[in-house]
């Protein structure tokens, strides 16, 4: 064993993944550590395989060769695919059958920014396993050997995997948009092989992300998709952040269809399938959805936000279908639990195809409510979960006040829900309110707002 230790910036050990800025709190020294402790968990759990890719940003080759040292110096086998959206690593671990893979990705985050995602064949790694690869690289307690590479390219594999599940019954008109992210190539692949019209924006890969943020999450992010979707008469418009694993979608009149109310629609599709099953979504959603589940059969479970949490919920939980208001859905009908936007828009696709209908006409069955989207609230790291827990103890005060405490506060009224929670990747509150009125949702606010205030946080402006 070398004791070597190796000490990582207190800001990139993440709850979901390991991230940082490059040359700045995230190097190519950090790159090689994490693939040296990594190896080593896995080594130790009894694993002796690891599938490693890297997404479109100008820093992840270096960081990927650098990982690659650090796995290889423990004596693992390392399968390396490449260049590709993060959930085309998911698709390796399943379709090779490695034991554990890692990602070398920035998500969704600014050009400077890189990281790491990781995941075990059996799920994700995540909380105090990511606190653990960290006290290996600290202790210097790494495992050694000698380990073999080889370089595999599954790109028409998982192109295939991805067209199976369509099933159309007309031709449609689609506008995707790469956003210049690692999703770019795969996306020529795939659209060559559906049918319809498929106009593509963005689909080089650029790390520079010239054209706009890889955030569809983000309404000015998805300004070219509406105008072109509106321009050429297409049926629906899908969206990639910058690692493939997040959606957002237009529908035929250029409206965002947000997270939750894609889940509603995808849900109608499930439960035909899998009836009374459960399907999760996060304490972000409108409570739209969770109505429309159980009005569907289905048993609705409100979970704590995360990528990694819902995936181990689902898996806990037999659950075919779950989904954040941020766009990463979890089918694990007809596919294997992860979030994977290109699978997602496939889905999609093949919905609105069989359906005989717009897709607008399909999300405005579901009722109409008022709500914000998600807000945040600038707070120290130090003091974001004190907050919150403050304002429980303030609620719990009041007995006519119903709290969902799952993941920060969650507030239902008469006239409708407020949430407040902790974010685990920055320093900021995060708040949304909901109501069937717009004065409900000026009263929500208002409540939000007063209970943040005695905690001493001011409201972003225009809130």
């Amino acid at each position: 064993m070398s004791k070597s230790g190796h000490a990582f910036h207190s800001s990139v050990l993440r709850e979901y993944d390991i991230r940082g800025i490059v040359g700045t709190t995230l190097s190519a020294a950090d790159a090689r550590a994490i693939g040296r402790a990594y190896a080593t968990s896995i080594l130790r759990a009894g694993g002796k395989t690891i599938a490693l890719g890297f997404d479109g940003r100008l820093s992840s080759p270096e960081l990927a060769e650098a990982v690659a040292e650090g796995l290889l110096s423990t004596g693992v086998h390392v399968k390396r695919v490449g260049l590709g959206p993060t959930p085309m690593l998911y698709f390796a671990i399943k379709h090779l059958h490695t034991d554990a893979g890692i990602m070398v990705t920035g998500s969704h985050n600014p050009s400077t920014h890189n990281g790491f995602k990781m995941a075990l064949y059996a799920g994700p790694v995540y909380g105090d396993a990511i606190q653990a690869i960290g006290k290996i690289a600290e202790n210097g307690d790494y495992a050694t050997g000698t380990g073999t590479v080889e370089d595999i390219d599954i790109r028409d594999i998982y192109v295939e995997r991805l067209v199976k599940d369509y099933v159309g019954e007309r031709d449609l008109k689609i506008v995707w948009d790469a956003g210049n992210g690692a999703a770019g190539e795969i996306l020529r692949r795939m659209t060559a092989k559906l049918p319809g019209k498929h106009i593509l924006l963005f689909d080089d890969i650029d790390g520079n992300f010239p054209n706009h943020h890889p955030d569809p999450t983000v309404p000015e992010n998805l300004v070219d998709l509406q105008r072109t979707v509106l321009e050429q008469g297409a049926d629906l418009g899908i969206g990639f952040d910058g690692d493939g694993d997040r959606i957002g979608a237009i529908d035929n009149t250029g409206r965002i269809v947000w997270g939750d109310q894609l889940l509603a629609v995808y849900a109608k599709e499930v439960l035909a399938s899998h009836p009374g099953s459960i399907i999760i979504a996060d304490v972000k959603a409108s409570q739209v959805l969770f109505d429309e589940i159980a009005r569907l059969g289905g048993q609705p479970l409100m979970f704590k936000t995360g990528h990694s949490l819902i995936k181990a919920k689902m898996a806990e939980t037999n659950s075919p279908l779950a989904g954040e208001m941020s766009g990463h859905i979890f089918f694990a009908d007809k596919w294997y639990g992860f979030d994977d936007a290109l699978y997602c828009g496939v889905r999609l696709a093949s919905l609105v195809s069989r359906s005989g209908e717009s897709l607008a006409t399909i999300v405005d069955r579901l009722p109409t409510v008022f709500n914000t989207p998600e807000t945040r609230f600038d707070v120290e790291a130090s003091r974001k979960f004190q907050v919150i827990g403050e304002v429980k103890a303030r609620l719990a005060a009041d007995p006519s006040i119903k709290v969902n405490d799952i993941d920060g506060v969650r507030v239902t009224t008469a006239d409708g829900w407020w949430l407040a929670r902790a974010s685990n990747t920055q320093e900021v509150l995060v708040a949304r309110a909901e109501a069937s009125t717009l004065a409900g949702l000026d009263r929500l606010k208002s409540q939000l707002v007063e209970q943040l205030g005695l905690s001493g946080i001011s409201p972003p402006a225009g809130f």
